[in-house]
């Protein structure tokens, strides 16, 4: 980082992956917008958390799924705070129920598309001008494994639709916003689970994950190095690309093929 300390907004972080990002951020120098729909609580300890390793922060309440809020999140953060150089958008709805397309309803279709590409896209775009202006800029999308394939996930249609649809706008908008500073990078986890999501690397290195080719389960702390990362003044040139953080697995894939095992097609 360099003197002038950057300012990064990250939705949906009062747990869970975007709380790990948010952590190892303010680790690294910056001043964190913590961004929650119902966890207050958590906010407010995570808030004082981070203000005690010598950064500011706030915690903002706000759907990123709705406009007119987004628009209150980014002003409130700009007029506390002075700008927003990093955006990280870890909110998005996820249905882990496995249903065919045919028996979604059209309410639901708008909320998983609003939450994992329209919205993303609003933020992007309210928030731009900001980082242009300084001619600098971090932002980046959360997909999921392969979904730079744009292969078929049955029984998760609407949630690929998007995030694939994603993957197009993050290569489209790394190339344009080059030139003023700005990258775009799409990360995509692995199956982080539960309590997995805000733990460390050393806490699960010894454990064992029969699904993960790398032997071991992933970690809200594997994306978040990644994501800091990205940040960093000199990561400049890595732009346009969708990195997948899953140690070696396919979702799709073993969704599929647990799916033929039990019989359900």
């Amino acid at each position: 980082m360099d003197e002038q300390r950057k300012v990064a907004f990250i939705t949906g972080s009062a747990k869970g992956l975007g709380k790990m990002a948010a952590l190892l951020l303010a680790d690294s120098g910056c001043d964190i917008i913590i961004n929650y729909v119902n966890s207050d609580k958590e906010a407010m300890e995570l808030k004082e958390h981070i203000r005690s390793k010598g950064v500011r922060c706030l915690a903002l309440q706000g759907d990123v799924t709705i406009q007119e809020q987004m628009k209150e999140l980014v002003h409130h953060a700009i007029d506390e705070l002075g700008s927003i150089d990093i955006l990280i958008n870890n909110a998005g709805p996820f249905v882990r129920e496995r249903r065919l397309f045919a028996e979604y309803e059209p309410e639901e279709i708008n909320y998983l598309m609003q939450g994992n590409l329209l919205g993303v896209m609003q933020l992007d775009h309210l928030v731009l001008p900001y980082m242009r202006r300084k001619r600098w800029g971090r932002i980046v999308h959360f997909g999921f494994g392969h979904a730079a394939e744009a292969r078929g996930w049955p029984h998760r249609a609407v949630y690929a639709a998007a995030k694939v649809g994603l993957v197009s706008f993050t290569k489209t908008l790394a190339v344009e916003e080059a030139p003023q500073g700005i990258t775009v990078n799409m990360i995509c986890p692995g199956d982080i689970r539960g309590a997995n999501k805000e733990k460390t690397i050393a806490e699960v290195e010894h454990e064992q994950d029969e699904e993960s080719p790398r032997g071991r389960p992933g970690t809200g702390e594997d994306i978040a190095r990644v994501i800091a990362f990205l940040c960093e003044e000199r990561s400049d040139f890595i732009t346009g690309n969708i990195m997948d953080v899953s140690g070696g697995l396919d979702p799709i894939r073993t969704m599929i093929g647990s799916q033929k095992m039990s019989g359900f097609n």
